[in-house]
């Protein structure tokens, strides 16, 4: 059974229960095989960026091994904050 856009932002639910922020994008054009998502969770303090995605690999590996892409964005509370903000001085 492919996994579903819903089936993968539940399990984001269950294995990052601290995160503020959790988005899947469907980036395969509607058939379920590339996903990117959004994570932002306190747990990422103090971690590198290969240290917060090999934590989401593997919480996430049975979903992982069943695509033909996956990427990801992760990253603390404050450093959400900041990107959003820079986001929006450029849309000013």
């Amino acid at each position: 059974m492919p996994l579903t856009q819903e089936s993968l932002e539940q399990r984001l639910v269950e294995c990052f229960p601290l995160a503020i922020e959790r988005k899947v994008l469907d980036i395969s054009g509607g058939c379920g095989q590339s996903y990117e998502v959004l994570i932002v969770s306190p747990e990422f303090a103090g971690k590198t960026t290969l240290a917060k995605h090999r934590l989401v690999n593997e919480r996430l590996q049975d979903e992982i091994s069943q695509l033909h892409a996956f990427s990801q964005k992760t990253y603390t509370p404050e450093q959400y904050a900041n990107i959003m903000e820079k986001e929006q001085l450029k849309q000013n």
